[in-house]
Parts: structure tokens; C-alpha cells; sequence
């Protein structure tokens, strides 16, 4: 049998020590542990609130005042009242006027906006004033305009002068009135228009108007009359008519 080389001998032998060395390092060092797996990241949250649900019809009714809710002598009324066409049926020269004016005599302040609509309409018979209600839903930026524009009128016509459809010339005047602090944004106005008959008796017609934001609802209240106009019946028709409108909103909240 050949004899094997010395060379070969000292080098397996080599071998086999460093193996054995690297054995016993691996033994005596720890394993590292693996760690696990990263929880599945969530969804960031777009933070949206859902879209406000836009009032129906149904419900832009039921949220009217009523006779009931004003007390006596309140009742529905039997018409539009004779002063509308004879004294706020005019015109003006400045422009920002004569859209209040007009706004007025249609018992709209917002401009024809399209939207849900709700009206009521209530006589006084012992003041013989006569009360327009409304429930509305436009949109919100449109209505925040309308209030800012009624709360620059005292500045701006103040006092100026109309002529009515059959030529009666009326000294008009208008202020800020004073409302509940209810809702989220309002304004309220009183304007008063002073003129004579044919037999030169003095005539004054008072109309108070209202309108306020609750949400994204709007209610507007207009009220007028020849002899006593309690600003109270129109505070009280904004305190009640905002209410109204806030359980209104709440119950159909709760049936969704």
C-alpha cells in the first residue's frame, strides 16, 4: 500500500482543527432572533365628516310656526294684506335700495335661490298686521352673503326716497333690529315708510325682517302692518321657528 506524503497529512490535519475551531465558536455564540413580522399598517382616516343631509320638503314643513305656536290673537291668514301692492309696490334711484325695496314686495330676501321652500302665512287682526314665515335650504355661502348685504342697508339707505306705482312719494327709513341670539349667524331689520294719502293723511307702514342661518338651513321672518308692529311677535317667530328646526332636524337624524 503507497505511503502517504507528509505534505498531505499536515494539511488535512489543518483542515480538520479549523473546522473544529469554527464548530465550537458557532456554538458558543447566541443566535440572533428573528424578529417577527410588521403589523399590517392602517388605513390613515381622511378625517371627512359625511355630507349634511338636505332637508325635504316634509320636514321644511313641519318646521313652520304656527297660530298656535304665537298664541292669540295669531291666525291664518285670509290673504295678502292691501298695503303690499298700494305701498311697497316702488322703486328708488340707488340700486342697493331699490333691490330692498323689491325684496320686500316679493317677501324675499334671498333672490329666487332654488331650493326646499316652505311658507306659512299669519294675521294679526287686532293690530292688523300680517306675519310671512319661511323654512329654507340654500346654500350656505349665498346666505351668508344675503346677511351681510341686509346688515350693510342701515348705512347705506339709512333714509332715502320711493316713489309707489300710483306716484305716492314715501320717505323710507331703515335700521338694525335687534334679534335673539339664537342660530348661527342673522340679521334683522325694521324699515318704516312714511307717506300721505290722497286726503293728506299721514300713513306709515312698518315691516320688520328678519333672517338666520341655523346650520345649513336658513329661516326668514317678515311682519308689517299700518298700526302697531311689536318687534316681540318677530323675536318671538325667530326664538320658536328656530327651535322648531333644530328638532326637526333631530328626529330625522334619528330615523336615518
Amino acid at each position: 500500500m503507497p505511503r502517504t506524503p507528509t505534505r498531505l497529512l499536515t494539511a488535512a490535519a489543518l483542515t480538520a482543527a479549523a473546522l473544529l475551531t469554527a464548530t465550537a465558536c458557532t456554538a458558543g455564540t447566541p443566535q440572533a432572533k428573528e424578529k417577527p413580522p410588521a403589523a399590517p399598517k392602517k388605513p390613515s382616516a381622511t378625517g371627512s365628516a359625511p355630507a349634511p343631509r338636505v332637508l325635504t320638503q316634509a320636514q321644511a314643513q313641519a318646521a313652520l310656526v304656527t297660530a298656535t305656536d304665537l298664541g292669540e290673537p295669531w291666525a291664518p291668514t285670509q290673504g295678502a294684506a292691501t298695503w303690499r301692492d298700494g305701498l311697497l309696490k316702488a322703486t328708488t334711484e340707488s340700486p342697493e335700495c331699490r333691490r330692498l325695496l323689491d325684496a320686500l314686495y316679493a317677501d324675499d330676501l334671498f333672490g329666487g335661490n332654488t331650493g326646499t321652500r316652505a311658507v306659512t302665512g299669519l294675521d294679526d287682526p287686532l293690530d292688523q298686521t300680517q306675519l310671512r314665515y319661511q323654512v329654507l335650504a340654500l346654500n350656505t355661502s349665498d346666505v351668508d352673503r344675503t346677511l351681510a348685504w341686509l346688515k350693510s342697508l342701515p348705512r347705506g339707505c339709512g333714509r332715502f326716497t320711493a316713489v309707489t306705482a300710483h306716484g305716492a312719494v314715501q320717505g323710507v327709513t331703515v335700521r338694525e333690529a335687534d334679534l335673539p341670539r339664537v342660530g348661527d349667524a342673522q340679521q334683522g331689520l325694521r324699515i318704516t315708510l312714511s307717506s300721505e294719502t290722497a286726503d293728506g293723511e299721514p300713513t306709515v307702514l312698518t315691516m320688520d325682517v328678519a333672517a338666520v342661518r341655523v346650520g345649513d338651513d336658513t329661516i326668514a321672518v317678515s311682519l308689517g302692518g299700518l298700526g302697531d308692529v311689536s318687534p316681540d311677535a318677530t323675536r318671538a317667530a325667530v326664538e320658536t321657528g328656530v327651535r322648531r328646526l333644530s328638532e326637526v332636524r333631530k328626529s330625522g337624524r334619528a330615523q336615518i
